[in-house]
Parts: C-alpha cells; sequence; structure tokens
C-alpha cells in the first residue's frame, strides 16, 4: 500500500508573513491527518520560515527548483545543499520552469540525480501540453519525459522518488482531466514505462501523484482511482480550508 501525499506548491505567491499567517491557519488540522504525507512547497524567500513553522509537526518542506551544483559562479541559482537546509523534498521539471526558463528532460535528470545524492526526495512532473493530447501523443510524449528524466538511476534510487503527472492544458486553467482518463495515462505512460526501466515491484512502489487544477471539490475523483496516490496541488494550495479539505478527503479515501 502507497502512502498517498499530497503537496501544495504555492509558486511566486506569498512573502514571508503571509506564508507563515497561511501556515498557522492550516496546522491545527493539517496536523492531524497522519495518514497522509503532507508537503507545503513555498517559494525560496519563506523556506525557513515555514520549515520552522510546521518543525516537530510530521509535515514536510519542499523547494520549487534547485540547481544541480552543490556550490559555485551560479548567481541567482539556489544548490542542493541550500535546500536541504529547510527541506527535504524537491519539485523538478515543474512544466512553468520547462516553458518560462528553459528547463529540459536533460537538465531535470541532472537535478533528480543531484537531489537524490544530498539526500532530498524529487518530485518530477511529467506531462503533455493540449496539442500533443489532442493529436494522441500523450503517452508517447510522457513516457520519454519519465525515460530521459530519469536516466541513468539505480532501482533503489528510483524507488525513493516520487512522479507528477500534470498535463500542462490542464495547470491553472480550471480544465482538470477527468479520473479515468488521468489514471489510464499514469498506469500506461508513467508506471508501465517504469516498469521498464527498474521492474515491476519498483514501480509498483513509485507514488504518482496527478495536478492540474486539482481542489476540494474533484479531488475525490483522482484520489479514488488505483494509479493516483496523490496531488501536487497548485492555487488551492493557497488557500488553508481548501488545502485541509483535500487532505482530508485523501486521507478518507484511502483508508
Amino acid at each position: 500500500m502507497r502512502t498517498p501525499i499530497i503537496a501544495g506548491n504555492w509558486k511566486m505567491y506569498k512573502t514571508v508573513a503571509e506564508a507563515t499567517a497561511l501556515v498557522e491557519a492550516m496546522l491545527p488540522q493539517l496536523s492531524l491527518l497522519t495518514s497522509v504525507e503532507r508537503v507545503l512547497c513555498p517559494p525560496f524567500t519563506a523556506l525557513a520560515a515555514v520549515a520552522g513553522a510546521v518543525r516537530g509537526r510530521g509535515i514536510g518542506v519542499g523547494a520549487q527548483n534547485m540547481y544541480w551544483e552543490p556550490e559555485g559562479a551560479f548567481t541567482g541559482e539556489v544548490s542542493p545543499l541550500m535546500v536541504k537546509e529547510f527541506a527535504q523534498y524537491v519539485i523538478i521539471g515543474h512544466s512553468e520552469r520547462r516553458q518560462f526558463f528553459g528547463e529540459t528532460d536533460e537538465t531535470v535528470n541532472r537535478k533528480v540525480h543531484a537531489a537524490l545524492a544530498h539526500g532530498l526526495t524529487p518530485i518530477v512532473a511529467v506531462g503533455e501540453n493540449l496539442a500533443q493530447n489532442e493529436a494522441g501523443e500523450t503517452v508517447a510524449f510522457v513516457s520519454g519525459q519519465v525515460r530521459r528524466g530519469l536516466a541513468g538511476l539505480t532501482p533503489e534510487q528510483a524507488r525513493s522518488l516520487i512522479i507528477a503527472y500534470e498535463p500542462i492544458w490542464a495547470i491553472g486553467t480550471g480544465r482538470a482531466a477527468t479520473g479515468p482518463d488521468a489514471n489510464r495515462i499514469i498506469g500506461t505512460a508513467v508506471r508501465a514505462t517504469l516498469a521498464e526501466m527498474f521492474g515491476r515491484s519498483i514501480a509498483d512502489a513509485i507514488r504518482i501523484q496527478y495536478g492540474g487544477s486539482v481542489k476540494a471539490g474533484n479531488i475525490a475523483e483522482f484520489i479514488s482511482q488505483p494509479e493516483i496516490d496523490g496531488a501536487l496541488v497548485g492555487g488551492a494550495s493557497l488557500k488553508a480550508e481548501e488545502f485541509v479539505a483535500i487532505v482530508r478527503q485523501t486521507a478518507e479515501a484511502k483508508k
């Protein structure tokens, strides 16, 4: 039985004061939902504050990105060692990083290797755009992202990572995929590829999230699917009651 995991990606929102207030609003209820792994991913500026606010409460902290080198003359970048001071997880390859900042499957691969080497758990995002979806290219494209992004990992390394399937056309648009469709893509494009790369037992152990316009009103449709182990939540994670409701419904569905 894979432990469900709900991660909130706050993107470029929340000052330190706002981030602290949001955590304080979530904590009373969020800290009780221990059957679900809960991860908060604030912007870099709020990582330390959020880490301090959740310390000892069983809630994980994640960064939204990182560079693959441990240190060096890389102005503006944040290294795995810097992330590790405050976080246990790191989102790698989010579609917005790929679209706006030139991330590729190759840079994703370097970051995945670096995260694992420094004891961080990567949440590796994959997903197709609308044109690829409508052209019937989803399975081939997403499978290729998985294959290239995880190239060179050992089965034991792969066991500890998390995959987030996020169809790009559903992110922030209010247009979520259906539960059965997401389950099918995760099974055929993600978990089947993992099985080819690392073996069936490892593939069955890796947790795979759905992401893309997830909210309290539709999480039950996704979390009830056998291949879906949680969600990478965007806008809804910026509202305390909404995020707690998503986690609570996940806990109830996965009992």
